[in-house]
């Protein structure tokens, strides 16, 4: 595999941009969506997620391109972008019929589950603003060529919203590769935003139309096998775990059938109860494969948004060391952390990534 080469940061504007979605996440803390009086209010998205964990966490000057129906709701979850210090420059404003009748903001409501019970997400997205992006909407030239970024993020989440976001993300791809960005991919397979418009077979389709541009290519066991069309040997019917050596069969298979993959990673998880996993990863890179610190008995708060800070990390330790090893503990470390927080973005300092990552302990800290 080639080693990835990344532009420097004083010839860009960014070290990342990302593309997706982003939605109010309605959060009822300890009690059920169906039985709920009050919620808490937070922004989210796949993809937008690891640009606000690069610019929070890692602070790194990045930037989220979306678009929004022009009301009330768009502008607060505008407002919680801006608070993370993501540049709201880009962003793409409709304006607003009245009714949502033509255009809406995703809602995501979400349950953080606790033991025996799993965490629950039900979204409402509909004719949401961003999935009616279309080609030639955003003029990614100016972006990745004016402006300048290292590293260019979405994935296949967004990818599912519509029969028309495949080709925005296939346009910005060829952009970023023309202006020698690097390309990230987090394949984030969901059954539901795919079964309405042709399911599995659609899913491998554009996952596997969109794969041929990406450089980093990041997702779990379900996500390679479902996205990419492989069968792994060792799988379970629920999908739930994989012996760290099928992994390394599924990336490798990854990696022959899209040889422009320099590099491929996976977080390696074991759902235990909601509130304790086994938490790991793997990164493969430069020919070697990496493996992160495992954690057994993982504690965990909120497990949404654990695989978008492990792609943030990764990508910081990509960027800064060029090293596999230090890129997956990094992505291992960083996860790790924002499960013990609520909502879907971390909250975790670089600091505190460095001692988890160097083994430190959770010792108070006066």
């Amino acid at each position: 595999m080639e080693k990835l080469i990344v532009k420097k940061l004083k010839h860009c504007r960014y070290a990342c941009v990302s593309l997706g979605e982003v939605m109010l996440r309605l959060d009822p803390g300890e009690g059920r969506i169906n039985s709920a009086r009050q919620f808490r209010a937070w922004e989210g998205g796949g993809e937008y997620n690891v640009a606000r964990g690069l610019r929070k966490c890692f602070r790194l000057p990045t930037a989220v391109i979306t678009a929004f129906a022009d009301n009330p709701v768009g502008r607060l979850v505008e407002d919680f972008i801006m608070q993370g210090g993501v540049d709201v420059e880009h962003i793409k404003w409709i304006p607003f019929d009245g009714i949502g009748r033509t255009v809406r903001n995703g809602l995501n409501f979400t349950e953080r589950g606790f033991g025996i019970r799993g965490a629950l997400g039900v979204s409402d997205r509909g004719m949401t603003a961003a999935s009616q992006l279309k080609k030639g909407d955003i003029d990614w030239d100016h972006i990745f060529g004016t402006l300048g970024s290292q590293w260019f993020h979405t994935g296949g989440i967004y990818a599912a919203l519509s029969e028309t976001t495949p080709g925005v993300i296939e346009e910005a791809m060829i952009s970023a590769k023309k202006h020698g960005t690097i390309i990230s991919y987090d394949l984030n397979y969901r059954p539901s935003l795919w079964k309405s418009i042709g399911g599995l077979a659609k899913a491998q389709e554009v996952n596997r139309r969109l794969a041929q541009y990406v450089d980093v290519m990041i997702g779990n066991e379900e996500d390679f096998t479902a996205s990419l069309g492989f069968e792994v040997e060792g799988m379970d019917d629920q999908m739930a775990h994989l012996e760290s050596d099928s992994f390394k069969k599924m990336i490798l298979n990854a990696v022959n059938l899209f040889p422009n993959f320099k590099v491929a990673a996976t977080t390696l998880r074991s759902v235990k109860t909601a509130t304790v996993n086994s938490w790991g990863a793997i990164c493969y890179y430069k020919g070697e494969f990496h493996e992160a610190t495992h954690r057994a008995d993982l504690e965990i708060l909120d497990r949404v948004g654990g695989g978008d800070s492990f792609a943030s990390g990764l990508i910081y330790g990509l960027m800064t060391t060029e090293d596999g090893q230090e890129a997956v503990e990094y992505g291992a470390a960083h996860g790790a952390l924002a499960m013990t927080t609520p909502g879907d973005t971390t909250m975790a300092t670089l600091e505190e990534v460095e001692k988890v990552k160097g083994g430190g302990s959770a010792r108070v800290v006066r």
